[in-house]
């Protein structure tokens, strides 16, 4: 299995997709560095040579933010969001959607799945005997 950045990608997938299972490098990324390493999109993970291995690997840690640096980045936003208390960094916080979505209804994943719902308040009758 080839090691790039960090990760194990699948040698069973076409090497266009396998790349995606780096942080930080999608479909359109991941088209741009094979042009630019000039291997075959449609080549198997498997097929490729040493020699490919490693111009991938160099390609991406020259010119790409992956993995541990992005996810460290991404990190630092939001804890700087949070320090300077600004809306999105108060919703961050209380673990609220962030971008304007409703909350009434629909936030089920961020909240958890709480299912928050209250009866009349009137106790039933009691069952007869």
């Amino acid at each position: 299995m080839p090691r790039i950045a960090g990760i194990n990608i699948p040698e069973s997938k076409r090497v266009e997709i396998s790349l995606t299972y780096v942080f930080g490098i999608g479909p359109f990324l991941s088209k741009k560095i094979l042009n630019q390493a000039g291997i075959d999109k449609d080549k198997k993970t498997s097929e490729l040579t040493s020699e490919e291995v490693q111009k991938l690997k160099e390609i991406i840690e020259k010119e790409y933010k992956v993995e541990g640096d992005l996810r460290k980045d991404r990190m630092l936003n939001v804890k700087r969001l949070k320090e300077i208390s600004c809306w999105r960094g108060l919703r961050h916080m209380k673990g609220l959607p962030v971008r304007g979505q409703r909350t009434k209804t629909n936030n089920r994943t961020v909240r958890g799945n709480v299912k928050k719902t209250v009866g009349s308040g009137r106790k039933g009758a009691p069952a007869p005997k």
